[in-house]
């Protein structure tokens, strides 16, 4: 029977790792009491130096033999990584510690002993570690990945709603595409064909028209059969969507909405991206203007590059054709902040975007892409706002009309111009966090190969 914690009396403090870091100092008798898991244990002669992390953040706790006992400090030293425990100690002051303070550790407890945690400090490759998903982002990397990934959800919704966007769920469950069918996933609906959604925007379409301006933020699915370290079957989406606005608004609103994400990450989770050894300064020069340009001046500008570059593997963009990763990364990779590039060919973009009526061969609609090679993170423009254009741009795409009627009378009842833009969640994150792979943004990752955990 192993002794219980000593009795903390009257000066304990029940608390976490992240309260202690914001402490100035703490006083001659401050008895802490933490609860966590063992991230490291190492011993030197009477002593051990035990790293506890308690999901908030991690501190050196010294275990004296002399002060524990021979039974606890015996049992303490023979605990696995990860097992857990409470923790009483006296908070002291300590320069080399990142925190400023370290536990002397009075007394302990064990709730949950582990043995033989599979995730240890040698090289594991990534296969092993998305299939132990569930215990890796215990992990100080993914554990940085998740937080920044709140933050970046908390500057978001923060944007939309302190400028009086209306918060609208679009629904997952769809009777019709709106892109086409082969990239969505279908389903039996009470003997109806539904998919799930790839996309809330059309419905905000409809919010725009009733409140001027609202958004959705949630899950979308995308069946495509892509296996790259960009994309994913299931992610998060917001897509804000306004009445009255054109091409111009809506780029204003696309790089008004990154600078801010960025500045809030920066502002509080800088010691996060510091974990991952992020470059800040890239970071700190996401500020407005972005660089603009159309289509024609980005496809003119790749050509000059692979020219110069005289790669085989980099060619030019053919001719009205959509961009490719290798096409995005050499554009963004010649400046210091994130792109626009706007009126791309209408043939590469969905139906419901709106002709340039001086060049009705180029869509009013805009990709950001992310410094650094990481390729778009939003995606917006205007809409078809002509009730006839759209059922020929319907007819056009080979599209039920029927699933459409509710989305035409948008178009029937007080049409305006309108738009709005869709920035992914992970790809953001990623971006900002400066991993190479996608799946490292989200907690548990759907791919066409992953269904588990």
């Amino acid at each position: 029977m192993l002794p219980r914690r000593l009795d903390p009396g009257p000066n304990v403090m029940i608390t976490t790792v992240a309260e202690i870091s914001r402490r100035r100092t703490p006083t001659d008798d401050t008895v802490v009491t933490l609860q966590g898991w063992i991230y490291n244990v190492a011993g030197k002669g009477k002593l051990l130096f035990l790293q506890l992390r308690d999901g908030s953040g991690i501190i050196q706790c010294v275990c004296n033999k002399a002060t524990l006992g021979d039974e606890l400090f015996d049992v303490i030293k023979a605990l696995g990584q990860e097992s857990s425990l409470e923790i009483d100690g006296l908070l002291v002051a300590d320069t080399r510690s990142k925190l400023g303070f370290e536990v002397q550790v009075t007394g302990a407890r064990i709730v949950g002993p582990s043995d033989g945690y599979p995730i240890t400090p040698k090289d594991h490759g990534d296969a092993f570690l998305f299939d132990h998903r569930h215990l890796w982002f215990r992990s100080k990397g993914p554990h940085a990945i998740l937080h920044v990934r709140h933050l970046v959800v908390q500057a978001i919704r923060n944007y939309f709603d302190e400028r009086g966007f209306l918060l609208l769920d679009s629904p997952i469950f769809t009777p019709n595409a709106c892109e086409g069918t082969s990239t969505l996933f279908e389903t039996e609906y009470f003997g109806r064909t539904a998919y799930l959604s790839q996309s809330g925007q059309l419905y905000q379409e409809a919010g725009a028209t009733a409140f001027g301006k609202t958004y959705c933020f949630g899950p979308t699915f995308r069946a495509e059969k892509s296996d790259t370290r960009r994309h994913l079957n299931e992610f998060w989406m917001v897509e804000p969507e306004i009445a009255f606005i054109d091409l111009e608004g809506i780029m204003d609103m696309c790089e008004d909405f990154i600078v801010e994400v960025v500045a809030h990450v920066l502002k509080h989770g800088r010691h996060h991206l510091e974990a991952l050894g992020r470059d800040i300064a890239v970071l700190e020069r996401v500020q407005k203007p972005f660089p603009r340009m159309s289509y024609d001046e980005a496809t003119a500008m790749i050509a000059a590059l692979a020219a110069a570059k005289g790669d085989p593997e980099f060619t030019a963009v053919e001719p009205e054709d959509d961009f490719g990763s290798r096409h995005e990364t050499e554009l963004t990779q010649q400046f210091d902040r994130p792109i626009m590039v706007h009126r791309y060919p209408t043939a590469v973009k969905a139906f419901y975007m709106k002709a340039d009526p001086a060049r009705p061969e180029r869509a009013l609609g805009v990709d950001v892409l992310a410094s650094e090679g990481y390729g778009e993170i939003i995606g917006g423009g205007q809409r078809e706002d002509s009730y006839d254009e759209l059922v020929r741009k319907i007819n056009h795409h080979g599209l039920p009309m029927e699933a459409f009627e509710w989305y035409l009378d948008l178009r029937r009842y007080g049409t305006v111009p309108h738009g709005g833009m869709g920035a992914g969640l992970e790809r953001l994150v990623t971006w900002i966090c400066d991993v190479k792979n996608v799946r490292q943004s989200v907690p548990f990752p759907r791919t066409v190969t992953r269904l588990t955990p």
